[in-house]
């Protein structure tokens, strides 16, 4: 919230922690040889990199985190409509109505941070007119970001079908690969590594190392982002796709909570009514009620008896 512009820098420092502990223990260090052709993983890395770097620079268009993070939870819709127009697949009913569900809810939380940034906006109004139009950009780039990140999964989905699940393997190279691209934004990572240099001084807890307090919540970033992302790649091969689908749903949901409460950005009660369609949505898509109805029957039955 300091630096808002900070994006980038973030994601460098991500892309770089992984990419080295990958190419330390899963890599071997440049000897072992990638299961999946190494152009496929261009490919993907292409995709990945647009996604993230498109999604950061979202936040620097007048978009706010609550929205931010909404709006991207909306991959359920893209990922349907591209896989019925690309892979030909069909959906059930239930399918249908969770995509009602959550184009409602992120219509509702756009629709009314729109009007959050036409009344703020009236404050100004020389400012009014353009704050509104970097917002329009705004989510033109999260609707790009969220197109491309669909493709990106059924892309990933043929892949894991053709030369099987790599998941290590998938999260090295999506990671070390698109580092030569950050050059493009060094001057970008530069200044905002001078800004953070010239931020308060924190001392880190137990280690007694004191060092600027930016750098410490990078720091924090980076592992727990890692520890998340790492986490979610084991799900996609240790688990069915509706575990992992709701799980990291329930992450970015709990992500949401505390991005409203910690950074106090404005929430009305249409967001929280646009964020209930987006969760009721996303769990109807999962057919989570199918799995806990048996279990809830199994639970009654010994009562009854």
């Amino acid at each position: 919230r300091q630096f808002p512009g900070c994006g980038n820098i973030v994601t460098f420092s991500q892309f770089l922690f992984i990419a080295v502990e990958g190419f330390i223990f899963e890599a071997n260090f440049g000897r072992k040889r990638p299961a999946i052709p190494i152009r496929n993983y261009f490919i993907m890395v292409a995709m990945f990199f647009t996604v993230s770097v498109v999604n950061n620079y979202a936040l620097n268009l007048n978009i706010a985190m609550p929205l931010h993070m909404i709006f991207r939870s909306g991959s359920l819709i893209a990922s349907m409509a591209l896989g019925i127009i690309i892979l030909k697949k069909r959906y059930s009913v239930s399918k249908y109505t969770s995509i009602a569900l959550v184009s409602l809810g992120i219509f509702t939380c756009t629709f009314m941070s729109a009007k959050q940034v036409a009344s703020e906006s009236s404050l100004n109004q020389e400012d009014g007119p353009q704050a509104f139009l970097w917002w329009l950009l705004g989510i033109a780039a999260l609707t790009f970001a969220l197109l491309m990140s669909a493709r990106m999964g059924i892309f990933q989905e043929t892949l894991y079908q053709k030369f099987g699940k790599h998941s290590k393997e998938a999260l090295f190279y999506n990671h070390a690969l698109p580092l030569p691209g950050f050059l493009l934004l060094a001057p970008n990572i530069y200044q905002h590594a001078v800004l953070f240099n010239q931020s308060e001084l924190f001392q880190v807890p137990v280690l007694g190392l004191t060092l600027p307090i930016m750098w410490f919540y990078l720091l924090m970033n980076v592992i727990t982002q890692y520890v998340c992302i790492r986490g979610v790649f084991i799900l996609t091969t240790e688990c069915t796709s509706l575990t992992v689908t709701l799980v990291v749903t329930l992450r970015k949901f709990v992500s949401l909570i505390f991005s409203i409460l910690y950074f106090q950005n404005p929430f009305t009660g249409w967001h929280w009514l646009g964020t209930a369609f987006v969760f009721v949505g996303t769990l109807m898509y999962t057919e989570v009620w199918n799995s806990l109805g048996p279990l809830l029957a199994r639970r009654r039955r010994p009562k009854e008896e």
